[in-house]
């Protein structure tokens, strides 16, 4: 199980205090304030919307069309963990100080899939630790 992200909470982890990883997020942050918060903190930030989505077809099709996958998105576990340790496809639009993915309704997806759930949990961490040195790191927050 994912811990859920340490005081001083989203602010830290925009800011480097906390370090990226990928995170529950904390109940009383919503969507829009995380968006918010990501963009004042000029971090590229995209909510993977998982309302309804019960298989692991369904997760990576979401992926795609949500996180905006380039066309040769493979629609499997490997191609995930391609697009998210390669980032060339999100980096087009200039510099950010860091990137952000919000995956809403993370417990409904994990109570219907659980074990797509704990596959793409792994995915998302080793691309926030391939990016963990990186100037521009990744993090996760599973809402």
């Amino acid at each position: 199980m994912t811990d859920l992200l340490p005081a001083p909470g989203l602010t830290g982890l925009l800011l480097g205090t906390t370090p990226p990883g990928v995170y529950r997020l904390p109940p009383a942050d919503t969507t829009a304030r995380v968006v918010s918060l990501a963009a004042e903190a000029e971090w590229r930030g995209a909510t993977l919307h998982l309302g309804g989505v019960t298989t692991k077809t369904a997760f990576l099709e979401r992926c795609a069309g949500d996180l905006e996958f380039p066309e040769w998105f493979g629609r499997n576990w490997d191609a995930l963990a391609d697009c998210l340790t390669d980032l060339s496809w999100w980096r087009e639009e200039g510099k950010a100080r860091g990137y952000l993915v919000l995956a809403e309704e993370w417990t409904a997806f994990r109570k219907a899939s659980p074990k797509d759930a704990r596959t793409a949990e792994a995915v998302f961490g080793d691309a926030v630790d391939y990016w963990a040195e990186a100037e521009t790191p990744l993090a996760v927050l599973l809402g």
